[in-house]
C-alpha cells in the first residue's frame, strides 16, 4: 500500500474535506506482490562491494530474460539426439541439420535449428556427483545456487521461507538497481511449483521482500492459452478520480508535513525515504510499466510469430519489459512441473505431447525472442538463458526417481542435459561440452548449475563470490562457483 498523508489544498478540487482533515491517497495495493511499492524500490540501492574481476563478457549484460523450462525437457528429443544407440534410448523423432556443421537437433526444433549460429549451447549441464531428482530441490538449486536442507514428510521441499537463499534475480536487482521508473524484476506467467510447494526458489528470501519479483500471474488455468490477453496490473494504475497533477501535488503535501517533523526526519535520514517515495511516484505517474504490459500494441504478425499461446506471449512480453527498463524477467514454463499435457515432465505420452504441444511452443517462442532482440539491437546487452532443472533419462520406460514411466516416457535425469545462452557477450554458434554416446553423462567440460549462475553474475559485472549476509547475519557467497568465461567473448 502506497499512502501519502497531508492537508488538503484549495486547488485540489476537494471542497468537501475539512481543512484539518488528513487525506489519504492510496495508489494500488500491490495485491499481486504483497508489499508496498516504495519498499520494493527502497532496499534495491544497497549494493555489496565486489572485487574487480573483469575478463571476457564482464559487465556486458544490462538485463536478463530467464526462460525457465520447468519440468525438465528431454535433451535427447530436442537438442542432443543420438544415433546408433539402442531403441529404448534413441529418440522417436528424426534428427535434422542445423546452421552449425555436425550439430543435430530433432525435427521438433526447425526454427531454432536455423538460429543456433546466434547462441551458445551447453550440452554438458550436470549435477555430478550429487544428482537432484526432485523437481523442487533441483529448481531451488538452479535458481539460488544452493541446496536446501529441509524436506517435508512427503519428500517435497517446505514452502518458501524468509530464511531461503535469494533467487538470482533478487541478487541482481539489489546489486545492480535500475535508475528508471520501471519494475526491476518480473516473474510470469505462473510461479515455480511442484505439487503443493509453490514459489520455492522464486523469492528474495533473506534479502527481504523489497527484492521479491513483481509477480504477473493472469487468471486462468494452465491450459488456458489466451490468459495473456487478460493481464491486469491494477497496482500500477491510477484510480479514475486521481490524475497525475493531483497526485504530484499531494506528494508535495507530504513533503510539507515532513518539513514540520524534524525529529522524525532526523531519525530516518539514513534511509533516504524521499528518494524511494519519489521513485515509486514516478513509476505510477509515468505509465511506463502499464504501457509495457500492453501486448495489443504489438503487430498481429509479430504476435503470431511468437505463438498465440501463454508461453509465446510471455516471451513477447519479456522483450517489452526489458525494452522499457526491467532488469530481470523470468518466464516460467506455463505448466506445473509434475503434470500432463504440455508439461515437460514426460513420464508418459512423450511422442505426442512433445510433438504437438511442448516443442512447437518452445521453438516458436524462443526463436522469435532471440530474433526479435537481435533485430532491435537489444541482444548486445540482454542475456537470454533457456534451461530446465534437469533432463530426462536416456532409457525410456525406466524409473530413476520413483515415478512410473511408460515405454513412451522418460524419467528425471540430472546427470546430463542441455542449456542455451544468447546475447550480452555470449559466443555465437558455440557448443560447449559434449555428452557421451547415450547422453547419460558429460564426456567433456561438465557444467554445474551453480557455474551457470556464476556466469550470469559475471555478465552483470558482479563477482560471484560477493559476500551477502543471511537472516542470521552470517556471510555467504552469492554462489560457490566460478564463471565460465569460455562461454563469453
Amino acid at each position: 500500500m502506497l499512502s501519502f498523508k497531508g492537508f488538503p489544498a484549495k486547488d485540489l478540487c476537494d471542497p468537501h474535506l475539512a481543512p484539518t482533515r488528513r487525506t489519504f491517497l492510496r495508489v494500488g495495493g500491490c495485491g499481486m506482490l504483497g508489499l508496498s511499492l516504495p519498499s520494493l524500490l527502497q532496499l534495491q540501492s544497497a549494493s555489496a562491494g565486489e572485487a574487480s574481476v573483469g575478463g571476457a563478457g564482464w559487465g556486458k549484460a544490462k538485463s536478463i530474460i530467464m526462460v525457465y523450462l520447468q519440468g525438465g525437457p528431454s535433451h535427447l528429443d530436442l537438442w542432443d539426439p543420438k544415433e546408433n544407440v539402442p531403441d529404448n534410448v534413441k529418440s522417436q523423432f528424426n534428427p535434422i541439420s542445423t546452421k552449425l556443421p555436425g550439430i543435430k537437433f530433432t525435427e521438433n526444433l526447425p526454427r531454432l535449428s536455423q538460429l543456433n549460429d546466434r547462441f551458445t549451447m551447453i550440452r554438458s549441464m550436470s549435477y555430478t556427483p550429487n544428482g537432484l531428482f526432485n523437481h523442487t530441490a533441483a529448481i531451488y538449486q538452479m535458481m539460488t545456487g544452493y541446496t536446501t536442507d529441509k524436506v517435508s514428510p512427503s519428500g517435497q521441499l517446505e514452502p518458501p521461507s524468509p530464511k531461503d537463499f535469494p533467487n538470482f534475480g533478487s541478487n541482481i536487482i539489489k546489486m545492480r538497481p535500475i535508475d528508471e521508473p520501471m519494475l526491476p524484476f518480473v516473474m510470469l506467467p505462473r510461479p515455480l511449483q511442484e505439487s503443493n510447494v509453490v514459489g520455492k526458489g522464486g523469492t528474495a528470501g533473506f534479502l527481504g521482500k523489497s527484492f521479491d519479483p513483481y509477480t504477473l500471474y493472469p487468471d486462468g488455468d494452465d491450459m488456458d492459452m489466451s490468459k495473456m490477453n487478460r493481464i491486469k496490473v491494477e497496482d500500477l494504475r491510477l484510480r479514475p478520480e486521481v490524475f497525475s497533477v493531483r497526485l504530484q501535488r499531494r506528494a508535495q503535501l507530504r513533503d510539507l508535513l515532513n518539513a514540520q517533523m524534524p525529529e522524525i526526519n532526523k531519525a530516518v535520514e539514513n534511509f533516504e525515504l524521499d528518494e524511494y517515495y519519489d521513485r515509486a511516484l514516478s513509476l505510477i505517474v509515468s505509465g511506463r510499466a502499464r504501457e509495457a504490459f500492453d501486448l495489443n500494441s504489438e503487430p498481429d504478425a509479430l504476435r503470431d510469430q511468437y505463438g498465440r499461446n501463454t508461453f509465446g506471449q510471455s516471451c513477447l512480453l519479456a522483450r517489452r519489459l526489458v525494452e522499457a527498463g526491467t532488469r530481470v524477467v523470468e518466464v516460467i514454463w506455463p505448466k506445473v512441473a509434475n503434470s500432463d499435457n504440455h508439461s515437460w515432465d514426460h513420464h508418459s505420452g512423450l511422442s505426442k505431447r512433445m510433438k504437438d504441444q511442448s516443442a512447437p511452443m518452445l521453438d516458436n517462442g524462443l526463436s522469435s525472442l532471440i530474433e526479435d532482440l537481435d533485430q532491435r539491437g537489444m541482444l548486445e546487452d540482454t542475456l537470454v538463458v533457456a534451461v530446465g532443472e534437469f533432463g530426462r533419462s536416456p532409457q525410456r520406460g525406466v524409473s530413476t526417481s520413483g515415478n512410473n514411466n511408460s515405454d513412451d516416457g522418460r524419467d528425471h535425469w540430472p546427470y546430463c542435459y542441455t542449456a542455451v545462452m544468447a546475447g550480452a557477450g555470449t559466443r555465437r554458434g558455440y557448443v560447449h561440452g559434449k555428452s557421451d554416446k547415450t547422453a547419460s553423462a558429460p564426456l567433456e567440460d561438465p557444467v554445474h548449475p551453480s557455474e551457470l549462475l556464476a556466469t550470469i553474475y559475471h555478465s552483470f559485472g558482479i563477482d560471484p563470490e560477493t559476500i551477502v549476509y543471511n537472516h542470521l547475519n552470517q556471510p555467504r557467497e552469492l554462489v560457490k562457483a566460478h564463471a565460465l568465461t569460455s562461454l563469453l567473448s
